[in-house]
Formats: structure tokens, C-alpha cells, sequence
């Protein structure tokens, strides 16, 4: 069979995010093995659990590594401390980006902690950003057709609008 003759006859046959089992199992259900295996353990959980530690305490390595790992679990995150200057604008972004350094440099942190403190401090400073061209592109909305014309044709600045009565 030629490669242009199977070519053909799987042509449409399969459609791109159809899937070939309508019935397919829902999002979030549970392999039935799983759930018989709960279901049988669920009322011997104190006394596994007291079997664990006796099997600890009398030398076995695997208990006890499983029972040293279920009292203190790897840390994943710490909580970081260092000084950090006061945040009101986008400018201080640079001066937060020193701190890091600094504290990097001084092993207060460690590089994937300020990596992670980069991203925070981009993302405010993104979201700074957004809400200062908001700010400034509130009077243009206040303006009329006619004077965002003008502006267009003049390359003149807009006059702002007011609510003060002149």
C-alpha cells in the first residue's frame, strides 16, 4: 500500500479538537481503582498510620523516611525579609531592582527568589503603567469630534476640559 493511498483514506477522517469518544470521561473524575482504594482505607487510617511508626521506631529506614516526610514536608517557598524602598510609582522599580541586588549580593536571597521578585515587581509596575495611560486618556474621551479633528489635521496638543465654570 502506497503512502499517497493511505494519505487518502484518512483524509477527514479525524477532525482537529473532535474528539473520536463523545462519551468521553468528564473532567475531574476519578480512576474507580482509586476511589476502592480510599473507600478500603478510609476507617484504617489511625491504625496504618500507628503501624508506620512502630515500623520507624523499631529501624525501618522506608517508615521512617515516610513518617519524617509526612511531620515536615519539603519546603517549597520561605518567607524572604529584606528592606525594601517604599513603592509609590513605576520609577521605583529601579530602586526596588538595587535592593534585590543588594540582597542577593549579601545571600539575604538567593537568585531564583529575586527572579521571583523581578516578575512581581514587573508585573506592578505594568499595572502602574496601565492605570497612568488611563489617567491620561480620560480628556481626550471629554473631547468633541471637532477638536479631535483640529488635533489630527494640526498636530496641536488638546485644550483640556474642566467643570469650572469660566
Amino acid at each position: 500500500m502506497s503512502s499517497d493511498n493511505t494519505g487518502q483514506k484518512q483524509a477527514g477522517r479525524f477532525q482537529k479538537g473532535v474528539s473520536g469518544n463523545p462519551a468521553v470521561r468528564p473532567r475531574g473524575a476519578r480512576n474507580s481503582a482509586t476511589l476502592a482504594a480510599e473507600t478500603l482505607l478510609c476507617g484504617e487510617a489511625e491504625a496504618l498510620t500507628r503501624k508506620a511508626i512502630e515500623m520507624a521506631l523499631s529501624g525501618d529506614t522506608v517508615a521512617l523516611r515516610l513518617c519524617i516526610e509526612r511531620i515536615c514536608p519539603v519546603r517549597r517557598d520561605r518567607p524572604v525579609s529584606f528592606e525594601l524602598p517604599a513603592v509609590t510609582c513605576a520609577r521605583d522599580a529601579a530602586d526596588i531592582g538595587a535592593a534585590v541586588l543588594a540582597a542577593v549580593s549579601n545571600g539575604d536571597i538567593n537568585l531564583s527568589e529575586a527572579a521571583e521578585i523581578g516578575k512581581l515587581i514587573d508585573s506592578y509596575v505594568k499595572a502602574y503603567q496601565t492605570a497612568e495611560l488611563e489617567d491620561q486618556l480620560k480628556p481626550v474621551d471629554q473631547l468633541t469630534t471637532d477638536e479631535l479633528m483640529r488635533i489630527v489635521r494640526n498636530g496641536s496638543k488638546p485644550r483640556l476640559i474642566t467643570n469650572d465654570s469660566d
